[in-house]
């Protein structure tokens, strides 16, 4: 039974193809085939795929408060982590924080770049490559490409 429904959809298939190919006409030898050219299409001004560009100031999620308690020198005794190279985390995730693997721990602590600029921040352990809040990058002064080696302190 199969074969039979499997054999009359082929045939079916095999002679509507044949009426489509018997429309269709071979040039003649010698014959220049005619070319149309589409007319000119307007140019528009396309804006970005994820919507107008805005500034990194623009972006920065952090209010005035939490960048002057971010920058904001404190006497808390700390211990030096270590160091490790930060990229840019994700610009979802506000505040003020670092991700690393010499985190074992929870807490509170500070970043410090090689040109000794420092910033507070929340430290979060982590087994993927080191990042860095987009406020913490913006309150160092960093280019968001920017992968800078960083020293890590916890209070």
């Amino acid at each position: 039974m199969k074969h039979v429904i499997l054999i009359s959809v082929l045939s079916i298939a095999l002679v509507s193809g044949c009426g489509v190919m018997s429309k269709l006409q071979r040039p003649k030898a010698g014959a220049v085939p005619e070319v149309q050219i589409a007319p000119p299409v307007a140019t528009t001004t396309l804006a970005p795929v994820m919507g107008q560009a805005k500034s990194a100031a623009s972006l920065d999620q952090a209010s005035a408060a939490e960048k002057q308690a971010a920058v904001a020198q404190t006497s808390a005794p700390e211990q030096k982590l270590g160091t490790a190279v930060v990229a840019l985390g994700s610009p979802a995730e506000p505040g003020f924080w670092v991700k690393s693997a010499v985190i074992k721990t929870a807490g509170k602590g500070r970043v410090m770049t090689t040109n000794g600029r420092s910033v507070n921040v929340d430290l979060i352990p982590s087994t993927a490559a080191a990042s860095l809040s987009f406020s913490a990058f913006r309150a160092l002064g960093l280019g968001l490409t920017d992968l800078p080696d960083v020293t890590i302190f916890a209070n």
